[in-house]
């Protein structure tokens, strides 16, 4: 069995950006070997209640489903490019309410699952 190296960010979301404190509702995984893209998210709005009351919780919905539209083939603005450019853009440090954490790496021989595996770690309560 051949594992290949991957990249991952946890995709976060940070309310109140002045304030620091976030929650993880997403992870972003990508490996260039098997030329795979894939983000997965998934918001818990009880938790970005509790950080900041009010907190427009639909307009974080379509921030973090962004990441998940600019990994696939839809037409959008990063459609042009490569995966790995797909995903230095999307890891790009921000001071946005929903952002990516720092890039990590690892050893997979199968994306999908090690994606299904840091989301459940990561992000699941």
């Amino acid at each position: 069995m051949t594992r290949d190296v991957y990249e991952y960010a946890v995709i976060r979301v940070v309310p109140r950006v002045e304030r620091g404190e976030l929650i993880n509702a997403g992870v972003l995984l990508y490996c260039q070997p098997r030329g795979y893209l894939c983000a997965r998210v998934e918001l818990d709005p009880g938790r970005l209640r509790a950080l900041d009351p009010n907190a427009d919780v639909e307009g974080v919905r379509r921030a973090l489903g962004a990441y998940e539209l600019a990994c696939g083939d839809r037409p959008g603005p990063l459609a042009g490019e490569s995966l790995g450019g797909r995903f230095r853009w999307l890891t790009a440090p921000r001071s946005t309410i929903v952002q990516t954490g720092p890039v990590h790496a690892g050893l997979t021989a199968d994306p999908g699952t090690e994606l299904a595996r840091l989301f459940d770690k990561l992000v699941r309560v």
